[in-house]
């Protein structure tokens, strides 16, 4: 049985919240359950319904898929979203170009299951900490090519140019990973206004002294926003019960 905790805020310098999270812990379709984040790009009014339109339409396609593979499950609802969010951005000229990061994750049978596209990332936390996901920005594509180290990665000027997200293109390309997860371990899901706000060190030490995952989960927005909460912040964790 898995225990899960979402929270967004605002943050400190932002008007609008372009975060989106969704938390399941009971079956969506055949998935034995569900956890999304989405960090929405565009304009005032696109980025926040880039996200939100977004984890609805997955919702949607994971519960009505006939697969039994996660990672199936998840690729056509990645790509149906994808295909759901190109038709909702030509309603509208606000909504032109409008897009969103998206990480997915579901676990079964102690295996978690992960799809990505963009720079919103799954964590594992436990006697250390380790980024599961890639991130799809030109600044992760350098520091992979060895032009950047992962510390100028931090506070490079174009550290905000995405490369893969959800609308852009007629096709989306997430990637999946999977991994084990163990009892005393811990799941994070999270947009990049935690992960450009916490060193990766501080989240562990974080999540490590929680007493719960609903005190992690608010002590790390807590602290994103006194590192100077330049962006909205998502959060969700997991963990075995």
């Amino acid at each position: 049985m898995l225990r899960a905790f979402g929270i967004k805020d605002i943050g400190r310098c932002r008007n609008v919240n372009q975060d989106y999270i969704f938390v399941s812990e009971e079956p969506m379709g055949n998935l034995p359950n569900l956890f999304l984040v989405a960090d929405g790009m565009g304009g005032h009014k696109a980025g926040d319904l880039a996200s939100e339109y977004t984890v609805s339409r997955v919702c949607e396609a994971v519960e009505k898929s006939m697969q039994t593979i996660p990672f199936q499950i998840l690729k056509g609802a990645f790509q149906y979203a994808n295909q759901k969010l190109i038709e909702k951005a030509e309603e509208s000229p606000a909504y032109t170009g409008m897009g969103t990061t998206l990480v997915a994750v579901t676990v079964k049978d102690g295996t978690v299951y992960a799809a990505n596209v963009g720079d919103s990332r799954l964590y594992k936390i436990g006697g250390g900490i380790e980024q599961i996901t890639q991130d799809h920005s030109l600044v992760e594509e350098m520091v992979r090519m060895g032009e950047i180290s992962k510390e100028e990665a931090r506070n490079h000027p174009e550290k905000n140019i995405i490369t893969r997200a959800i609308g852009v293109s007629e096709t989306v390309e997430p990637d999946y990973f999977d991994t084990k997860l163990e009892k005393g371990e811990c799941l994070l899901l999270c947009s990049d206004g935690l992960s450009n706000m916490i060193e990766d060190a501080q989240i562990r030490e974080i999540l490590e002294r929680r007493t719960d995952l609903r005190s992690g989960a608010e002590e790390l927005v807590r602290t994103a926003n006194r590192n100077g909460g330049k962006d909205n912040i998502a959060v969700v964790l997991i963990e075995q019960a």
